[in-house]
């Protein structure tokens, strides 16, 4: 499991946030659902973001399923454990097609379409709608992260999270930092 826990620390110098405590992934495919389910085995609560309901539809099976198998994995044949894992990991999990559900956490994870244009835009407008002590970060894998955040105020808050498929179970994590990031 990756705790998420610590990851104020590499974003910010901010001794007045001890803790991610809410999670938003702005993005319900594979990789982000992978991401969700991982923050939420770990105890955040989660928010999944997909202007297609459709998809967080299928991200929320997807996600009961690997659950499950990651449960029976976990507890063998204790079914009221492995029922009591999958349900209190599920529930820290909620969808949204608004961004605006999602834009007040404390870290935003973008996983959406590999393109840096919807990138840059999607970040102008968490940009606008967060607070400020929120920390945003992309999963992108083959296009510059500085160049994602070019357009942000906060580019001390800015970083990539390149998390690796499938999220539940590669354990590896790359941390970017960017020019600015504090």
């Amino acid at each position: 499991m990756i705790k998420l826990v610590g990851l104020s620390r590499a974003f910010s110098s901010s001794s007045s946030m001890n803790s991610i405590k809410t999670l938003t992934v702005v993005g319900g495919g594979l990789m982000g659902s992978g991401i969700a389910q991982v923050a939420a085995q770990a105890g955040q609560e989660v928010i999944i973001v997909d202007v297609k309901p459709e998809l967080l539809d299928k991200a929320q099976k997807s996600i009961h399923t690997n659950l499950t198998r990651v449960g029976k994995k976990l507890y063998k044949d204790e079914s009221a454990k492995i029922e009591k894992f999958v349900s209190e990991s599920f529930n820290k999990i909620k969808v949204s097609t608004n961004i605006e559900d999602g834009a007040k956490s404390d870290l935003i994870i973008e996983a959406i379409v590999e393109q840096l244009k919807p990138k840059q835009e999607l970040f102008k407008k968490l940009d606008e709608l967060s607070p400020a002590h929120t920390i945003f970060a992309t999963n992108t894998s083959s296009i510059s992260v500085n160049e994602i955040g070019a357009d942000i105020k906060r580019k001390d808050r800015f970083g990539g999270l390149h998390f690796f498929n499938p999220v539940p179970v590669m354990r590896l994590l790359e941390v970017i930092k960017c020019d600015e990031t504090s």
